[in-house]
């Protein structure tokens, strides 16, 4: 058997479908293999560092591996941001480059080049993959599949590169011959780690709490555990607070769904952690983005628990001010199953005081209000995205790209029964949404896939509109065009006093006809000038089959708000609320700075 047809085939046994590729000349054996599987089919981004990306929200979709393969020295380099996006959200991603021919590789480390094309893959993404091989031995190809497969599906998952020079993906192997590691595996039998010591001890700090709010985050999707966590909430009836990256485990609707937390807020969901006296994440690490630019003012009067797979989040708040009073190092698939047992004899309390005060202020910082609909001239990126809300159905799957787009989608956005939302969250390079919209499309095709993205983000992928054209995917295209790079805009006013550089047309940066670009890529387009009839448009843009690009108009001028500023506890982001009206909503003692 030809090797690059055993690469084929042990995809297909591994269940993809689709492997997201760009042809080049150390690849073209691997690419034609998969051409002649009839169980697998390739798709062609024009873009290596877009074909990572697609393969990064493909696995967020199937919940199975996304396949990226591209060609040696700039294909493979071309792949590093895309790479990165799964690393540090915990994606299971498989990436094959082709190499040059092994009698072609550099006898020494310190040799910079001797084949043509030749860069060392291996070196280059050690540090943003689980697991990155070359192999040399065509014996090896099977033991190195099935560990980089292992890797990066086991523990916290993420990205592994197999790298495989051109020469041996020609070689006939005996695929009976081959040893294998995930028989290897078979040895080793993982044991269940018991942690009903912990969770006792959670349940003790529970019931002595008189405040206590749950922070879910995006180790539930990473683990495949919803359904556990919300049969858990629901037995517990504790408000819970989601960060942006389990936005979409719940809907809006949900009662004990008290919405987002963190540096852009919303308000509600800062005034509810802050003046919890318990603080419990799962599959949160609690990032900078969560807890705010100090860490000691985070939570300061809660006890906290922190349940986590990487004994490296729990303990990088050493030094900080901030104390995790118990943390837990587990997968979220062997700790939640447990506590839903335990809970099977624990009797649920009721809260009555703090269950109406986080009703009461779930709502009482909208981000907008029917007024805004009105009274607004230019477009408002929140009234666009509550409208956008209000309009997508149960089941769509909806990506924001970064910066401005990326926190009003996240601010604003209602979220419905069995609707993804999700973005590279901590990566967040510019240009993901639509990329990662088409992996989306492949992964699922019975659902409309809906893909917001800034027109700065939109230059650094334009091409995969031709993607988009050439597979005729249902893919609706926003653009928030504010002309420029907004976000920057709000840094550089904080902090170089409004001196704007790089960021719009008079500074550098150049835009075109979003609209005339959509023609010439043969898409069709549309136009948002205005809050007139914004939902009857969106609703047509929405009930439109087939692909489209929407290039929506928004104020230049609108910044995030709110936003915390550096150095302020989290319940009080800027523009600072009215000081009684900030008191009115403390339980605990407010920092001097904030009286």
């Amino acid at each position: 058997m030809k090797l690059s047809d055993y690469i084929a085939q042990f995809l297909v046994e591994q269940g993809i479908r689709h492997a997201f590729v760009l042809s080049g000349g150390a690849a073209v054996h691997m690419i034609d293999s998969i051409a002649r599987n009839p169980k697998i089919d390739y798709v062609c981004p024009q873009h290596e560092e877009q074909e990572a990306m697609s393969a990064d929200a493909y696995s967020r979709i199937t919940g199975n591996l996304g396949v990226g393969i591209t060609t040696s020295g700039p294909g493979g380099t071309n792949l590093l941001t895309g790479v990165c996006c799964s690393y540090f959200d915990s994606i299971p991603t498989l990436f094959l480059t082709g190499q040059v021919a092994r009698f072609r590789l550099k006898p020494t480390a310190t040799m910079r080049q001797m084949g043509f094309q030749e860069t060392d893959m291996q070196s280059i993404y050690k540090s943003v993959t689980k697991y990155a091989v070359q192999i040399q031995d065509p014996s090896r190809i099977r033991y190195e599949l099935e560990k980089a497969v292992h890797i990066a599906k086991e523990g916290r998952p993420g990205p592994v590169l197999v790298d495989i020079p051109d020469d041996l993906q020609r070689e006939e192997i005996e695929p009976d011959m081959l040893p294998s590691y995930f028989e290897e595996m078979l040895h080793n039998a993982v044991t269940r780690i018991d942690k009903t010591h912990e969770i006792q001890g959670l349940l003790e700090m529970i019931t002595s709490a008189k405040r206590p709010v749950f922070v879910y985050g995006a180790g539930v999707h990473i683990s495949h555990t919803e359904a556990d966590a919300r049969r858990i909430a629901d037995i517990l009836q504790i408000p819970f607070l989601l960060t942006w990256g389990a936005m979409d485990i719940w809907p809006h609707t949900h009662p004990l769904n008290a919405g987002g937390v963190g540096v852009c807020g919303p308000r509600s969901g800062n005034f509810i952690v802050q003046n919890a006296d318990l603080i419990v994440g799962i599959g949160t690490r609690f990032s900078q983005m969560i807890v705010g630019g100090k860490a000691e003012y985070f939570g300061r009067e809660a006890r906290k628990v922190m349940i986590d797979i990487d004994p490296e989040e729990l303990g990088k708040f050493t030094g900080t001010g901030m104390t995790i009073d118990l943390p837990i190092q587990s997968s979220l698939q062997e700790f939640l199953p447990q506590l839903e047992t335990l809970l099977a004899t624990y009797a649920v309390l009721a809260r009555p005081e703090w269950a109406k005060y986080v009703q009461g202020i779930k709502t009482a910082f909208p981000m907008c209000v029917p007024g805004d609909y009105e009274t607004k001239k230019a477009v408002d990126a929140n009234v666009f995205i509550d409208a956008l809300s209000a309009e997508a159905k149960e089941g769509d799957i909806v990506l924001t790209d970064a910066g401005g787009n990326l926190t009003w989608t996240m601010q604003g956005f209602k979220v419905k029964e069995g609707q993804r939302l999700f973005s590279a969250w901590n990566h967040s390079p510019m240009g993901y949404s639509l990329a990662g919209a088409i992996g989306a499309a492949f992964a699922d095709p019975t659902k409309d896939v809906i893909a917001i993205i800034g027109d700065g983000g939109l230059q650094m992928c334009i091409e995969e509109l031709a993607t988009v054209a050439r597979y005729n995917l249902p893919i609706k295209l926003f653009i928030f065009n504010n002309q420029g790079h907004g976000i920057q805009k709000q840094t550089i006013e904080t902090w170089l006093e409004g001196r704007y550089e790089a960021l719009d047309r008079a500074s550098g940066l150049f835009f075109p006809n979003f609209i005339t670009i959509a023609k010439a890529y043969e898409l069709p387009s549309a136009g948002i000038i205005s809050h007139t009839d914004i939902n009857g448009q969106i609703h047509r843009i929405l009930n439109t089959k087939g692909p489209m690009v929407i290039d929506v108009a928004i104020n230049p001028d609108q910044r995030i708000l709110p936003m915390l500023t550096f150095g302020r506890p989290l319940e009080d982001q800027g523009p600072l609320l009215d000081r009684k009206e900030f008191l009115r909503h403390m339980i605990i003692d407010p920092l001097r700075e904030s009286t």
